[in-house]
């Protein structure tokens, strides 16, 4: 069955325009560098070949290729840069350093700048040829209220969906000349218009069974198509997907998709194993000093309970900088807790830390042995603080959110001055937003800025 419909939301005419350029592009090189009767003629043609691959494959992961995705300016040009960028990285890392060494720099660099512009020009093009053609889209018909597909609409003008929308139809009869007549001329109009095809915006509190319409324009070869406007899930981002036969509508607040995870593990992998390999004298002075300071007396590791990815309990490592019965003493300390509420507990100048706790405190020394949690696969290099169990027991809904990923060794909390927010809500709105805008640029932003601030001891008790 789906299998007809996999490329349904492709924007063929962009992909053949995108290829259409390319060429356009390597032919204009070849002539400005006077390349054509050149021996390396066949070389250049598939290092052009490889080069445009990648950028249409990029463009596809990007959903630029997608007719619903928006057209903003600011948008297009970012994802066609993107793309270029990562096209120009792949096939010059081919070139230059495993492949020919000897191509005329002149003609590869002409072709880069021709086909970047070129690219742009395409991406614009075909939204202008889209817009100038709304007649030759498919004639359309809206089966709803009329006010509930304004913003369906705006959505459309935004996007590259070609439809010609002819009309209105109501759910139940009314006078209203907006309207060309009610679900129950659906036959008639279909006849009287030449349909192609129906939105219907159907919702849950409506008292017309769509069903038979659907059947009819089945029945006719008319294509159909279903609003799902029954459920709202506010601020979410939502799909649609397919199991089998089933229509799927996901809602979710987390933005990282199997790829993107896929991503930030490879990312934690290798960074973890270079923080392990770095920091491993200094691990291992820290644990000697630990050891002496407490007369060989509690572990050298401090091993506590925490929850992680969506409720899940890990064990988090940290060098020990508290006395050996420190969680015995928290009970008598909570009166002190500079925190507005119960839900985290940090005070200055706790009486529970040792003189040798004190100093890899100040110097985030004590956090280094979640490099090994991290390859776990228990937390990430950046992320939310992990939370302890008591503090999970005080939280309230809202609050579960800054748990649905993986809890880090740094945060968007953390780069943000942890000594001067004490307020727990500030604290969910900060991880909340570095999920809301998570991306691969923002991890490394944070891993920049959290370095800064162990050199300058700046922010940690």
């Amino acid at each position: 069955m789906g299998r007809y419909n996999m490329g349904a939301s492709t924007n063929i005419i962009h992909i053949v325009s995108d290829c259409i350029f390319g060429i356009l592009s390597f032919f204009l090189a070849i002539l400005v560098t006077g390349q054509g009767h050149s021996d390396s003629f066949k070389t250049y043609a598939i290092i052009c070949l490889a080069f445009m691959v990648i950028f249409i494959l990029s463009n596809k992961e990007s959903r630029l290729y997608n007719v619903t995705t928006f057209f903003y300016t600011d948008r297009i040009i970012r994802y066609v840069s993107k793309s270029f960028l990562i096209a120009t990285g792949v096939t010059s890392m081919l070139l230059f350093y495993v492949g020919h060494a000897d191509v005329d720099r002149r003609f590869y660099v002409t072709f880069l700048t021709g086909t970047y512009i070129l690219m742009l020009v395409s991406a614009f093009a075909v939204r202008y040829h889209g817009k100038r053609t709304t007649k030759l889209a498919p004639r359309t018909l809206l089966v709803g209220e009329i006010d509930k597909f304004k913003n369906f609409e705006r959505f459309l003008n935004k996007s590259n969906v070609e439809v010609n929308i002819l009309g209105y139809l109501s759910m139940e009869e009314r006078n209203d000349s907006r309207y060309l007549g009610s679900i129950k001329d659906l036959e008639y109009i279909v006849h009287e218009k030449g349909i192609d095809q129906i939105y219907f915006m159907h919702r849950k509190n409506d008292s017309v069974d769509i069903q038979p319409y659907i059947d009819i324009c089945m029945e006719m070869g008319v294509t159909v198509r279903i609003i799902m406007n029954s459920y709202r899930a506010e601020g979410a981002h939502s799909y649609v997907s397919s199991v089998g036969t089933y229509p799927v509508l996901t809602y979710h607040r987390v933005s990282l998709n199997a790829s993107s995870r896929a991503v930030k593990r490879v990312i934690d992998i290798f960074g973890s194993l270079v923080g392990i390999i770095l920091s491993s004298p200094i691990m291992l002075i820290t644990a000697l000093a630990i050891w002496i300071e407490s007369k060989g007396k509690g572990n050298v590791i401090f091993k506590q309970e925490r929850v992680g990815l969506n409720g899940r309990h890990f064990y988090m490592y940290k060098f020990r900088s508290m006395c050996v019965n420190a969680e015995q003493m928290k009970a008598q300390l909570m009166k002190e807790n500079q925190m507005n509420s119960n839900l985290m507990f940090k005070i200055q100048n706790d009486p529970r830390i040792t003189k040798v706790g004190k100093f890899i405190r100040k110097t985030s020394i004590d956090e280094l042995p979640q490099f090994f949690n991290v390859l776990k696969g228990d937390m990430s290099l950046v992320g939310t603080r992990p939370p302890t169990l008591d503090e999970v027991d005080h939280y309230e809904r809202n609050h579960w959110r800054r748990m649905s990923i993986k809890p880090g060794i740094t945060g968007m909390w953390q780069v943000s001055g942890r000594s001067a927010i004490t307020d727990f809500d500030e604290i969910v709105e900060l991880d909340t937003e570095y999920i809301d805008k998570w991306d691969v640029l923002l991890d490394f932003q944070i891993i920049f800025k959290t370095a800064l601030q162990v050199f300058v001891h700046k922010g940690a008790y």
